[in-house]
């Protein structure tokens, strides 16, 4: 005698295989507000890598300009005058 697969059966095994699927489009859709919010905020404001990288490079900067300062004091024989080099912020 021969198996006959019967409508629910086969309905079974169809959504067996369709549902990861749709299990996966489901959370992309639930997920997807969050992502494109993460994203914006995370573009929209400096992190702090990129800040500590600003402020050390006004800081050389500033240095540098001092030591041009001090050396042209010393060959000008006078007192090096820090106001003309623009301090860090």
């Amino acid at each position: 005698m021969a198996r006959s697969h019967s409508p629910l059966r086969l309905g079974a095994l169809a959504a067996l295989l369709l549902l990861p699927g749709c299990v996966k489009t489901a959370i992309d859709v639930v997920t997807l507000p969050v992502r494109v919010t993460a994203k914006a905020v995370g573009s929209a404001l400096p992190s702090q890598k990129k800040r500590d990288q600003k402020r050390g490079k006004a800081i050389r900067k500033y240095e540098e300009c001092l030591g041009r300062e001090a050396r042209k004091a010393h060959k000008d024989g006078r007192e090096p005058d820090r106001t003309r080099c623009e301090e860090p912020r």
